[in-house]
């Protein structure tokens, strides 16, 4: 059976929402990547007596707990008084890590205050963690009488948290596993044009079957993400449990499926851009460029992307896009007419195959009984046709912003696979 580890986050600024807790991210996918079962998060505010429990708590279904945070020289600092008090053994001064921290306050022409002693105080038992980026050591306590329960202690700064998993924790978990690591492999599906009801109502009988490869499906705003993942013996065993599972999936959902981990939309929208050599345009007004961004945020994008134009403006609209001003006065800006002349305008100025556009009321104001806020018309421009698209969203200014140019690149994409049929 594998091991397992869970992960308690100290500081009371994480609490109140000072600061984003990305420590529980990071350490997961340490974790993850030695194969090592992680079934549980904390995070505890500086305070001895909750963290002392939280502690204990984690000890008692856990083969290691690591800490994260509170090793600073402030009274609020309490993650080695706690450790100490959860195992029942007292803090005493390490004259080696002392001599350290001097030495360290030396070369920059500093002496340490009276509390920085406090970071040279260990449990009686532990050993120092080497922090080359900063004064507080992290803390290794391997449990009596046979250490097959740790506790690891790490400073709360990412400068100095970070490297410390790279060059002491990852090499540790590796070596600590020993025979009765696996590996822990996931496989990420990007899925688009399609909500996560459908998905799961598609494969329902592939989720409730699977046990080992595992299916769990996540929303995100415009798309879906299914984590397929897997525990084995060995890297092949892993990807070889995953592949038939992999296929199913995707026999299903077809041609939903974009793209694996890491891979955006914008990026398989320039891939089938880039393979049928075909050019594009935009024309934004509510979205203001960020389409254009997500498009050139990815590398070589200038094989494909030849003009973008924020007009935001009616008087923009018509003078770099040639929108008619009949339409704009009959119509409005945000409507069926202005889109589509939005994006044949970009498809002439800029000389593309194909011209898209957005406009729309991303609010919080602006909107009517007519065209409530969340309204946004698309448009698609092509040699077979041009097309528009209304589609409504609540949220946010910038849930809508965002939900908007993520429909605009699943239609385009859509338009690549099956042409005119996209525009119907």
């Amino acid at each position: 059976m594998a091991k397992s580890a869970e992960l308690i986050c100290v500081g009371t600024e994480l609490l109140m929402g000072q600061i984003v807790n990305t420590h529980g991210q990071f350490i997961a996918q340490a974790l993850a990547r030695q194969g090592i079962s992680h079934y549980h998060q904390e995070v505890v505010g500086d305070n001895l007596g909750r963290l002392t429990a939280a502690i204990r708590q984690a000890l008692g279904r856990s083969d290691m707990v690591i800490l994260s945070g509170g090793l600073g020289p402030t009274q609020d600092d309490l993650t080695k008084e706690a450790v100490a008090a959860a195992v029942g053994v007292p803090l005493q001064l390490r004259q080696e890590v002392w001599d350290g921290i001097v030495a360290r306050f030396s070369r920059r022409g500093l002496e340490p205050t009276p509390n920085n002693r406090r970071q040279a105080e260990l449990p009686v038992g532990a050993e120092p963690i080497r922090n080359p980026n900063g004064t507080a050591p992290g803390v290794l306590y391997e449990l009596p009488p046979d250490a097959r329960q740790v506790i690891v202690c790490l400073p709360g700064p990412p400068n100095e948290l970070r490297p410390m998993v790279a060059d002491f924790l990852e090499p540790y978990l590796d070596r600590w596993a020993g025979d009765e690591r696996q590996v822990l492999m996931s496989r990420v599906l990007r899925i688009c044009g399609i909500g996560e009801s459908a998905v799961e109502h598609r494969i329902q009988d592939i989720m409730a079957a699977a046990h080992n490869p595992t299916v769990a499906p996540y929303a995100k705003p415009g798309e879906v993400q299914l984590r397929l993942t897997v525990r084995a013996d060995s890297p092949a065993a892993a990807a070889a449990a995953l592949a038939p599972l992999e296929a199913m999936v995707r026999e299903r959902l077809d041609p939903h499926v974009y793209g694996v981990d890491e891979q955006t939309l914008e990026g398989a929208v320039g891939a089938l851009l880039r393979s049928s050599g075909r050019s594009l345009a935009l024309a934004e007004s509510c979205t203001g460029g960020l389409l254009g961004g997500r498009i050139t945020d990815v590398p070589g994008a200038s094989d494909y992307f030849v003009f973008g134009a924020v007009t935001y403006s009616n008087r923009a609209k018509m003078q770099v896009l040639g929108v008619p001003e009949a339409d704009i006065a009959a119509h409005g800006a945000v409507s069926a007419e202005v889109a589509k002349a939005m994006a044949e305008g970009a498809r002439r100025v800029g000389g593309a195959d194909i011209g898209v556009s957005v406009t729309g009321v991303a609010g919080p104001g602006g909107g009517s009984e007519a065209k409530p806020v969340g309204t946004v018309w698309l448009g698609l421009a092509t040699p077979e046709g041009t097309w528009a698209k209304q589609t409504l969203w609540p949220g946010l200014r910038a849930d809508i912003r965002w939900r908007a140019t993520q429909e605009a690149l699943v239609w385009l994409r859509s338009y690549l696979l099956f042409g005119a049929k996209a525009g119907e």
